[in-house]
């Protein structure tokens, strides 16, 4: 008899694809969601693996800059012991303690970090904090870790042509701690901050990200229910499209979740947001994460709203382009909901 040969790792993966995740939602009534959400979410939480300890946020204002309509804030502050966030805040004029305002987590994706969000750079995400903050919110634009301000030096990736996320990931693994989780736990502190400002109503928050800043958009807000309502651009898919055998490898280290195919897939992340608002962008053009991939994924999330009696809650945007925000709806669905 003929072993079998999987001589590469894209070979084991391929096969280990053929395998169903047993926490996959496959339920159609409120008590099935409900048990499947209890039992993911354990999982989840933990395969995601320690949180850094928190401590009390120390927050020293680098600048202030008005802007049209609003005020731009540029802050820095340690989510904990061995970690500083930089980040904008945009606090829309009229803003205040007697007139608070909604407030938006606004996610970044892979590239020059918080800059592109808040207009300092021009990058595919389309300056949407200030669409907010000129049309009422307060935003906030933080780095995650690897990216802006927060990019490692080339020396120490080793050469430019490394990711340095993927670096990050294997070096922070070492003392127990996975990127994503501690990306997660930059944004629930980034949460914390923006609650204790007295121009935030707490009660109203969002998030919204395009590509990576969509992964963080699911992650925060599939594990914070502070979160009301959440804009998921361009990210939602699935893990076989990730590892197909097209050779698109469309992984990294600040968005790899361990163990979640042994679980489920990143639908199931997302289905953890319901029965919240979320909206789901997907381009028509968009060849990071496929149109078709994604509104297969996107069919499955519908399946997890349905079964939790708040399908209404769930809204598709399939819009014409590419890789890139759908801005106008994606302001409107927030006004809307929040």
């Amino acid at each position: 008899m003929t072993a079998r040969r999987f001589l590469t790792a894209e070979q084991s993966v391929a096969e280990l694809l053929k395998t169903e995740p047993p926490l996959q939602f496959n339920g159609t009534t409120k008590a099935e969601w409900q048990a499947w959400r209890r039992k993911f979410r354990r999982n989840l939480v933990k395969d995601l693996g320690p949180v850094p300890e928190a401590i009390p946020l120390e927050v020293e204002i680098l600048e202030q800059t008005q802007c049209d309509g609003y005020m731009r804030e540029k802050i820095i502050f340690n989510p904990d012991p061995f970690s500083s966030i930089p980040a904008y805040v945009l606090i829309p004029d009229g803003a205040s303690a007697e007139n608070p305002a909604p407030a938006v987590l606004c996610a970044h994706g892979h590239g020059i970090g918080k800059d592109g969000a808040v207009g300092v750079a021009g990058d595919y995400q389309k300056q949407y904090a200030i669409e907010f903050a000129q049309r009422g919110f307060v935003a906030m634009a933080p780095d995650w870790r690897c990216f802006g301000e927060r990019k490692d030096r080339d020396e120490w990736v080793r050469r430019p042509s490394r990711d340095g996320c993927n670096v990050a990931y294997l070096a922070f693994g070492y003392f127990g701690y996975q990127l994503l989780q501690l990306n997660i736990s930059d944004g629930k502190r980034c949460l914390d901050y923006l609650q204790s400002r007295p121009e935030v109503d707490g009660r109203r928050l969002g998030c919204m990200g395009c590509s990576f800043g969509g992964t963080m958009t699911t992650y925060i807000s599939a594990l914070d229910r502070r979160i009301k309502a959440a804009v998921i651009v361009c990210y939602l898919s699935t893990v076989l499209d990730a590892l197909n055998d097209r050779g698109r490898g469309n992984t990294c280290g600040s968005q790899f979740m361990f163990g979640l195919r042994k679980a489920g897939d990143i639908a199931e992340v997302a289905g953890l947001i319901a029965p919240r608002s979320c909206m789901v962008q997907i381009g028509s053009d968009d060849m990071c994460f496929i149109e078709s991939d994604a509104l297969a994924a996107f069919e499955q999330l519908g399946k997890i709203y349905e079964a939790s009696g708040q399908r209404d809650r769930l809204v598709l945007d399939h819009f014409q382009g590419g890789h890139e925000i759908d801005l106008e709806t994606g302001v409107a669905f927030l006004e809307e909901r929040l």
